[in-house]
């Protein structure tokens, strides 16, 4: 099993590309089960999450030529054969379930596993099927599988009971072949589903109102094929922004648009750093030790969970005490524990966690236990004096691509170990 070597100590300095959103990527990807015409994208990450999204297709029928090359795929569902989403795969990465909603769509049935992923809480599916049922599919569960049919879906008024990113994906992506119109109230308004409903727009689809709260979608009796590209992801790129903050160096990610970040560019002049927006990019320059500041998670607009983890890596070197109030996910300080082995000041209560900044940590031998935590960890080890080694980095596998050859790029002792 790999593992990250990481001497730090160095600050951080130099420009990286982000690569294409995995949380984009995936939802797009599946999307192509809605129409027999071939879908071509570009900028498509290389990870194990994206790996197993196209293999999950590609079990079910679909052909893809070629297998991931040069961040570009071509996926062709004309040959469905199957309209189920083993446990095997799902069980392996939680967005899969998303195939329910184009399945059901087209086909008239899909039989989904139950989703894992990462250990950071419960995540119900219950929205997913409250949306479904509303479209007028008969949704039962049966040994740990979901089951739902509907001889063709029929547009409705949808009020999800919480912005579920997942939920309004899956219920989007029903609603593009239901007879009629469909409304969905109380949307997901991350820029990833922004991405999605554009790419569906791409192929055929007339939806409007993505990135608000309240999207309307005109059902149609089919989708065709499209040529779309990925968006950037936000989540990478402030990854790397947040190591040269903890660093005390200078970063600049190019290939997004920094108003997909706004709440995550705030915290970063909040702590005292300078940020520079570009059309096409966005630059982080540590001016001082990092000055503490308080994070609450929220849904987007607000501050994203899937940034909790390395803010608080850099919070850990910050000079005072910061407090980060988890709000989305109950789980999901999985990282204190080996943080704290670095010899960060940590105290958790409940949802929420006490970070008293120290002068500098010390490296030690490190267990990741989730994506994002795992990318903390490495934040951790690059500010920590001596070396540091974070195991079962094949969690940072599904959502980064060659992180560290990014980080070395940037100036970071840093190395894969096999």
């Amino acid at each position: 099993m790999d593992k990250m070597r990481i001497r730090g100590g160095i600050a951080l300095r130099g420009t990286v590309e982000v690569s294409g959103s995995k949380n984009a990527a995936l939802p797009i990807l599946i999307s192509t089960l809605l129409t027999p015409e071939a879908c071509r994208f570009e900028r498509v990450p290389d990870l194990e999450d994206i790996q197993t999204t196209l293999k999950l297709l590609g079990q079910m029928g679909a052909a893809i030529t070629p297998a991931l090359d040069q961040n570009r795929v071509t996926v062709k569902c004309d040959a469905i054969s199957s309209q189920e989403a083993p446990y095997d795969l799902v069980r392996k990465m939680r967005a899969s379930v998303v195939v329910l909603g184009p399945l059901l769509a087209r086909f008239g049935r899909a039989k989904v596993s139950l989703p894992g992923g990462c250990a950071i809480g419960a995540r119900p599916i219950n929205f997913h099927l409250a949306g479904l049922e509303r479209l007028g599919a008969a949704v039962e569960l049966d040994q740990g599988y979901v089951i739902a049919e509907a001889k063709r879906l029929t547009g409705a008024k949808i009020v999800f009971e919480f912005p579920s990113v997942g939920a309004t994906e899956n219920v989007l992506m029903a609603a593009v072949l239901a007879r009629g119109e469909s409304v969905l109230e109380n949307c997901a308004r991350e820029p990833e589903i922004v991405d999605l409903a554009r790419a569906l727009r791409a192929m055929g689809a007339e939806i409007e109102g993505e990135g608000t709260e309240v999207i309307r979608v005109q059902g149609k009796a089919a989708l065709h094929g499209c040529d779309y590209r990925i968006m950037g992801d936000r989540i990478e790129a402030g990854t790397y922004l947040a190591a040269g903050l903890a660093t005390g160096g200078s970063v600049k990610v190019n290939g997004l648009s920094p108003t997909y970040m706004d709440s995550i560019l705030a915290k970063f002049e909040d702590a005292g750093a300078k940020v520079v927006r570009e059309a096409d990019g966005v630059q982080v320059i540590a001016v001082t030790r990092p000055r503490p500041i308080d994070i609450k998670t929220l849904p987007y607009p607000g501050f994203p969970t899937d940034m909790q983890a390395q803010f608080m890596a850099a919070m850990a070197v910050a000079e005072g005490a910061s407090v980060i109030t988890e709000t989305i996910f109950e789980n999901r300080f999985m990282h204190v524990p080996e943080l704290i082995r670095l010899g960060a000041d940590i105290t958790v209560r409940g949802n929420s966690a006490l970070i008293r900044g120290r002068p500098k940590l010390l490296g030690a031998p490190l267990m990741a236990t989730d994506l994002r935590a795992s990318a903390s960890l490495v934040l951790g080890g690059l500010c920590a004096a001596g070396e540091t080694v974070v195991n079962r980095i094949y969690h940072l596998d599904r959502g980064y691509e060659s992180m560290e050859k990014k980080l070395a790029s940037l100036g970071a002792d840093i190395e894969r170990i096999s």
